[in-house]
């Protein structure tokens, strides 16, 4: 692979302001620092290990990011808007050079040999207790797992190393899945696990407990991965430790309400960064998964209602999941009302201007679709939309990271945290790894933890099921139900060989074109000219 480590290390430590946080990646600018000397100094250390961090910040919250995990799948096709639909489509521009498979690969590897670099280094490392370096050997670690694991469930067989590279290298080996857990991802993630402490006295950095979560979800998907260790893991974090569902679903999504305690792990981003333009990255999912709204009649564009970039529509079959009379989550994850923003003839500011009903029967027992007939539409003064007018440009708007405290209307960071883990997912994957063991009680044990969290008051009884209910497709409906938009869509379809088999079901804009080899991504076109000897591509995508 060719890479220039010096160089990049340079650039993530040139960066590393506009990278960091108000918690503990607050650091000095030390662009003018020699790599090679300044990490082996405990100082250096310890900026090093920032950036490891820092780098995943280009990834998560970013359109690529929601773009690799979120679209082309069962619950999220394309909006009017973007110039990435090959990703939802899997047409003949799904390939080797496309943009985002290739910047995804460039970050991961940036991210490791970052880690790499950490650890190699630290060995020379004297002035630095050693406890605290220990510690902070086990986050890049944890860090480079995370890395891995995100390219080996992407492309599969990838290059493996343990080692910095410096200059320029011209050879790359393709290491098997297999190999890759086994050397890299587990050993890695089994010493953070044992090595890190419960809790950090700074909001951000990994722990004992994040390391658990994300094993877990390792031995679910690693080919020599244990279901059973697994499910003991995930009890680990759900049992031992100090977190608890929050008692309202929505209240994970108050921006003023982020270090909550139903969070495991978090990429952290700050306001006054994201804010000023040091951070130019930041959460962006504030744009995505927005409709049109700023072209209705007494609408206007603003900060409350978001800067609406139409990306991801949601599919037929995700706005189908929820039982409104029972569920919560739709009303309380999707925007019903806008208020107008600038005066019309017959409208002042602060009535109503569109009002999306949403999909079914509500919670009172009305089929919106039947009461809002032409007739009744047009005996309003404002829009209203059902499902049989969703397009490209008007569906229902997910308002899980709305971003009201941004400076003006059209800045695209946006200062929230991206919550990689957090408590209901380690009982949804707990419920999944019981099920393949053959507990389906323990499942819906499980199951119905999140299900009643989710009930309206007085529902919480209707909403449980029984060890009949539970198969992997009712888990995987309940993974949509709960953590819609969050980033792991693409992920579970394919640890459970289900992507092709529901998009071809599910999603209009791609189930003709999806074949078997698209549960892999191509690889990256650059990789192949720039390895000596040429390098092999994953099947079905041309060389």
């Amino acid at each position: 692979m060719k890479k220039q480590i010096l160089k990049n290390i340079l650039v993530v430590l040139g960066i590393s302001l506009f990278l960091s946080c108000e918690n503990f990646l607050d650091e000095n600018n030390i662009a003018d620092v020699s790599a090679g000397s300044y990490y082996t100094t405990s100082q250096g250390l310890e900026d090093a290990v920032k950036a490891t961090y820092g780098i995943m910040k280009e990834f998560y919250g970013t359109e690529l990011g929601f773009s690799m995990n979120v679209f082309g799948t069962d619950t999220y096709t394309n909006g009017a808007d973007g110039s990435h639909k090959y990703m939802n489509w899997y047409n003949n521009q799904h390939n080797s050079s496309a943009a985002y498979f290739r910047d995804t690969w460039r970050i991961m590897y940036r991210g490791i040999n970052q880690a790499n670099a950490v650890i190699n280094r630290a060995e020379s490392i004297e002035d630095m207790d050693a406890a605290v370096k220990n510690s902070r050997i086990a986050e890049v670690r944890f860090l480079r797992a995370l890395y891995y694991f995100n390219l080996v469930r992407y492309y599969g067989d990838v290059h493996l190393s343990l080692e910095e590279t410096q200059g320029v290298e011209t050879e790359a080996n393709r290491t098997s899945v297999q190999e890759v857990y086994g050397q890299a991802i587990i050993p890695d993630l089994e010493f953070a696990a044992s090595t890190l402490p419960a809790t950090q006295s700074e909001y951000g950095r990994v722990t004992k407990a994040a390391a658990e979560f994300l094993l877990a979800k390792v031995h679910l998907t690693a080919p020599q991965g244990s279901a059973a260790q697994a499910a003991n893991l995930m009890s680990n974090v759900i049992n031992n430790y100090n977190f608890s569902l929050l008692e309202d679903w929505s209240d994970l999504w108050d921006i003023n309400n982020e270090e909550n305690s139903e969070v495991v792990w978090t990429i952290i981003n700050s306001k006054q960064q994201v804010d000023e333009g040091l951070d130019g990255y930041g959460h962006r999912g504030h744009l995505y998964f927005l409709f049109e709204y700023d072209k209705r009649p007494g609408m206007t564009r603003d900060t409350e209602n978001g800067r609406p970039w139409k990306r991801f529509r949601p599919t037929n079959h995700l706005l189908s999941l929820w039982d409104r009379t029972k569920d919560a989550r739709y009303d309380k994850g999707y925007k019903h009302v806008w208020y107008a923003n600038k005066p019309i003839p017959g409208q002042k500011v602060g009535d109503t201007a569109v009002y999306i009903p949403g999909p079914g029967v509500d919670r009172n027992g009305v089929d919106q679709d039947g009461k809002w007939t032409q007739a009744a539409k047009d005996g309003v003064l404002f829009q209203v939309y059902t499902t049989d007018q969703y397009n490209q440009v008007i569906f229902p708007s997910l308002n899980k990271w709305i971003d009201n405290t941004r400076p003006n209307r059209q800045h695209t960071q946006g200062q929230r945290d991206f919550i990689l883990m957090r408590l209901a997912d380690a009982y949804l994957i707990r419920a999944e790894a019981n099920l393949k063991l053959g507990n389906a009680a323990l499942a819906a044990e499980d199951l119905n933890v999140i299900r009643k969290r989710a009930a309206w008051e007085g529902q919480q009884a209707a909403m449980e099921i029984t060890a009949n209910d539970v198969t992997i497709d009712f888990i995987l409906d309940e993974r949509a139900r709960e953590l819609v938009g969050e980033g792991h869509r693409w992920f579970d379809l394919v640890r459970n060989n289900k992507l092709i088999e529901r998009v071809k079901a599910h999603n209009i804009d791609a189930k003709d074109n999806i074949q078997s080899y698209h549960i892999l991504r191509p690889i990256p076109l650059d990789q192949i000219d720039r390895t000596e000897g040429g390098y092999a591509q994953n099947p079905g995508y041309t060389q």
